[in-house]
């Protein structure tokens, strides 16, 4: 089995496009960047593709489902994480439509803090997000993204680190 270097595994989770990974690539919040990282922030279009309508669905989906089990067993969920995953819902929608992933929530910043805070009821928040998931499942019938992501590019630009021996 091969094992492969942070870099590397960083770059394989992007292609597959997890949120996690990919909200690091697009992070306003960035305090010093390498060279070696500005290289890669210049090719992070390349990560981009429709895979992202089934790995933010899948994983909030699942997450929501979590949520449930919780408001049955204590009476409500973790509202912090409620508020994640219904703004990681946002962030596809626009990613969908846009060909763009954006990280600032803009105008619906103050409602998801009003969910973080516990002031929307579980069928409010439910609804949201029901009607998140057919806002997806429209923007993938017209996405401007690729059905694939750039692979070839990522894989070039790994080589070429790799080739002039930039340490990690």
């Amino acid at each position: 089995m091969v094992q492969l270097g942070g870099r590397e595994r960083f770059c394989e989770l992007a292609l597959k496009a997890n949120p996690n990974v990919l909200e690091v690539l697009w992070s306003p919040l960035v305090r010093r960047v390498t060279p070696v990282g500005q290289e890669l922030l210049d090719i992070r279009q390349a990560f981009l593709s429709q895979l992202a309508y089934q790995t933010y669905h899948g994983y909030t989906l699942s997450q929501f489902k979590k949520l449930e089990a919780d408001l049955r067993q204590r009476g409500e969920p973790k509202w912090k994480h409620v508020m994640h995953l219904l703004r990681l819902l946002l962030s596809a929608r626009t990613l969908l439509r846009t060909g763009e992933l954006a990280i600032d929530v803009g105008d619906q910043r103050d409602a998801l803090l009003a969910v973080r805070r516990g002031e929307r009821s579980w069928e409010e928040v439910e609804r949201w997000r029901l009607s998140l998931h057919r806002d997806l499942d429209d923007a993938m019938d017209g996405t401007p993204l690729p059905a694939v992501p750039n692979i070839a590019r990522v894989d070039g630009w790994l080589r070429d680190v790799r080739l002039r021996g930039v340490p990690r």
